[in-house]
């Protein structure tokens, strides 16, 4: 992308990188030394990239942006494994994104995941949602949702090397597109930032590594499982039958639970992977027996996944369910025969639901 400024680099994917160097004349391998840096090694300056030429950087300096975010308020658990930072855009304009260190298991080694915001703000008015509340400001750019994973990732790079320690493996392992905004509302952007994600020459992440959630924009799930590219989808769910879901999610009105249902149906059949469900439990609206028993008919017959969570408290309406009712619940799915998981709620000392630190911010500037 062109600003006012210059060429953002994080904007690019390779090919597009590629004829910018030779645009200015230099060869084509210098495009592979450049993404390298921005992409493995995590560099956050031209200064760094010491095996470009002087005179080279100089010019990227001068007619290109690298990265554009600036960290304004910053929090993490007493623990150490969840942060969260605010994030200032060029424009004045702020967003959020989530750290998570989740320890090894007897099937995977330990995750370092990154929940990255697609806009600043959402349109979808999600009731439970602090971020729709806010009301929808614009799209993210591809460069400003990537600039998020790099943000931590040279920040556990730099914190390993500075203990001596050698990174097996990536500093980010994971990156969720569940933070503020609905990704496939910002289509073009998102699969810009996805593409690099996957590539080589970017981020290397493949579907595994990468899990898209919707509040459930049904065009864009079907054109996203005809796209080439590596990532899972995960579908906000949150009720069980379209009167609820009318309440709580407006976008139910526009696409009904059929409609969501036979797209997520549809991009099974179509990319192979098995779409998953989230659905947050609250207190007295969604959480009782009878609606676990009602989801599980709705999606029975689908080769799926529901993933369970205690919601965030949100204003004065919505509480979130108790352990118990979240772990009855639990048991009710998976009785009818529903692949579940009953997540672990993390970061409400931080206030690491979507929206709800920048909306403390908001708040204060008004007031």
């Amino acid at each position: 992308m062109l600003s006012k400024n210059g060429i953002k680099i994080l904007d690019l994917t390779y090919p597009d990188l590629r004829r910018l160097i030779l645009e200015m004349g230099e060869p084509e391998y210098r495009a592979g030394q450049l993404s390298r840096w921005i992409y493995q090694k995590f560099a956050s300056s031209y200064a760094e990239m010491s095996d470009l030429p002087q005179q080279m950087r100089e010019r990227l300096q001068a007619q290109t942006i690298l990265l554009t975010l600036e960290a304004l308020e910053e929090r993490s658990t007493a623990d150490g494994r969840t942060g969260k930072i605010l994030f200032r855009l060029q424009d004045g304009r702020t967003v959020e994104s989530t750290f998570m260190i989740y320890d090894p298991s007897s099937l995977s080694r330990e995750r370092r995941t990154v929940c990255v915001s697609t806009q600043a703000g959402c349109a979808l008015g999600c009731r439970f949602c602090a971020t729709g509340q806010q009301g929808f400001e614009r799209n993210l750019f591809p460069g400003e949702i990537l600039e998020q994973v790099l943000f931590f990732a040279r920040r556990v790079s730099r914190e390993q090397k500075g203990k001596n320690l050698e990174i097996h493996r990536r500093p980010v392992t994971n990156v969720v597109l569940m933070g503020m905004g609905e990704p496939l509302a910002n289509y073009e952007n998102v699969r810009v930032a996805l593409e690099i994600m996957n590539s080589k020459e970017g981020l290397g992440l493949g579907a595994r590594q990468i899990t898209l959630s919707t509040a459930g924009l049904v065009p864009g799930i079907k054109r996203l499982a005809r796209e080439n590219l590596h990532v899972e989808l995960a579908i906000s769910l949150h009720a069980p039958d379209n009167e609820l879901r009318n309440r709580l999610m407006p976008i139910n009105r526009k696409y009904p639970l059929e409609q969501l249902i036979q797209s997520a149906r549809e991009y099974l059949e179509i990319t192979g992977r098995r779409p998953t469900f989230e659905y947050a439990l609250f207190q007295g609206v969604n959480d009782s027996p009878s609606q676990a028993r009602a989801l599980a008919n709705l999606l029975k017959g689908l080769n799926c996944s529901v993933n369970l969570i205690i919601g965030n408290r949100t204003g004065t309406e919505f509480h979130p369910a108790t352990l118990k009712q979240a772990t009855e619940f639990e048991k009710q799915l998976r009785n009818q025969g529903i692949n579940v998981t009953l997540r672990d709620s993390r970061g409400a000392d931080i206030e690491a639901g979507c929206g709800q630190l920048r909306g403390r911010r908001l708040a204060g500037m008004i007031g």
